[in-house]
C-alpha cells in the first residue's frame, strides 16, 4: 500500500534529527522547539508504520530501516532546495528579474559587475527574449525591447539610438574598400532581424541578394561564432559588434555605420516591484549603459 501525505516538514526533521542524532541540536537548527520536532518524527513514523530511531536516556540510534530511507530523503530534499534557489533565488525579495533580447544581455553581462558592487545581497535574473511569448507568465521588473522609433508610445522610455555596421572575422584578409564590396561576401541572415542587410545596403543605393545566403541564425550570438570562424559576413547592431570585439572574439568592423531607425525601449512592468527602491536604482544603472 502506498504511503501517501508524507508532510515535508516531517521529513526535514526527520533529516536534520538523523544527521545529529540529537533532537536538542534539530530544533536549535530549525527553529522549533524539542517538544515540536518529537511530535513530528512521531507522526512520521505512524505514518509509515516503523520505527526510525531508537531512543534511549542518553543516545539516540537509527534504526536499520532509517539508515535506508536517510538518503533518498536527503537527495530529495537536496534538490528541491537547489531548484527552488535556482529557478526563483535565495531570497525572493531581492531578485530582480530583467527581460532583454540575448545580445543586450550578452553586453550588460560584461558591465553587471558595477551594479553588484553596489548592491551585493540582490540577485539578477536574467530572462531571454528571443521571441515573445504570449503564454508567458513570469513576472518582470526590467524589460527592454529592440522597437522601431515609430513604434514607441507613453509608456516606453527610449535608451538608445542604434545603428548598423558589417563585421567579418579577424582572419579576413580580402579587400573592402566599399559597400559594394561586402556583395561579395557570404551574407549570415539572423532571424527577426532579416531586414538588417537591406537597410544597410540601401543607404549606399546596393541591393541585397538573398539567395547568396549560407547560413541563418536566430541570435546575434550565434552569428558572432560563425563569423569568428571565417564563414561569412553579417550585419549587426552597432553596439553589440563593438561589444564582441571588446570581449575579444574574432570579429572586426568591415563598414561604416548607418542608422537603424530602431531603439532600446524600457518598457512600463507591471510588476509589483516596479516601485522597490532596488529596481529603480538598476533602472538607473542601466540608463548609463547607453
Amino acid at each position: 500500500m502506498i504511503k501517501k501525505n508524507i508532510n515535508l516538514n516531517w521529513l526535514r526533521s526527520f533529516e536534520a534529527v538523523a544527521r545529529h542524532l540529537s533532537f536538542t541540536v534539530a530544533s536549535q537548527e530549525l527553529g522549533l522547539t524539542q517538544t515540536a520536532v518529537s511530535l513530528q518524527i512521531k507522526s512520521l513514523e505512524a505514518k509509515l508504520g516503523q520505527k526510525l530511531f531508537i531512543r534511549r536516556a542518553k543516545s539516540l540510534t537509527m534504526t536499520e530501516i532509517a539508515k535506508a530511507y536517510l538518503p533518498t530523503v536527503r537527495d530529495s530534499l537536496l534538490a528541491l532546495n537547489l531548484s527552488t534557489n535556482g529557478l526563483f533565488g535565495p531570497d525572493l525579495k531581492s531578485t530582480i528579474v530583467v527581460r532583454a533580447p540575448l545580445a543586450l544581455i550578452v553586453l550588460l553581462s560584461a558591465k553587471i559587475g558595477e551594479f553588484q558592487t553596489l548592491y551585493p545581497n540582490v540577485v539578477i535574473k536574467f530572462v531571454s527574449a528571443i521571441w515573445i511569448d504570449t503564454t508567458d507568465t513570469q513576472a518582470v521588473d526590467i524589460d527592454i525591447a529592440l522597437l522601431p522609433d515609430g513604434h514607441a508610445s507613453k509608456h516606453m522610455e527610449k535608451l538608445s539610438t542604434e545603428f548598423l555596421v558589417p563585421i567579418v572575422s579577424s582572419n579576413f584578409t580580402g579587400s573592402i574598400s566599399s559597400a559594394a564590396d561586402l556583395t561579395d561576401l557570404s551574407p549570415i541572415h539572423i532571424l527577426g532581424f532579416d531586414d538588417h542587410w537591406s537597410r544597410y545596403l540601401n543607404a549606399f543605393e546596393l541591393q541585397h541578394d538573398v539567395q547568396k545566403t549560407r547560413f541563418q541564425v536566430d541570435t546575434f550570438v550565434a552569428a558572432c561564432e560563425l563569423i569568428a570562424c571565417d564563414l561569412g559576413c553579417a550585419v549587426v547592431i552597432e553596439r553589440y559588434a563593438e561589444n564582441a570585439i571588446e570581449m575579444g572574439r574574432n570579429v572586426k568592423l568591415a563598414g561604416s555605420a548607418v542608422p537603424l531607425s530602431q531603439s532600446h525601449y524600457l518598457l512600463d512592468s507591471k510588476s509589483a516591484q516596479q516601485a522597490d527602491p532596488v529596481v529603480q536604482a538598476f533602472k538607473q544603472w542601466l540608463r548609463s549603459c547607453f
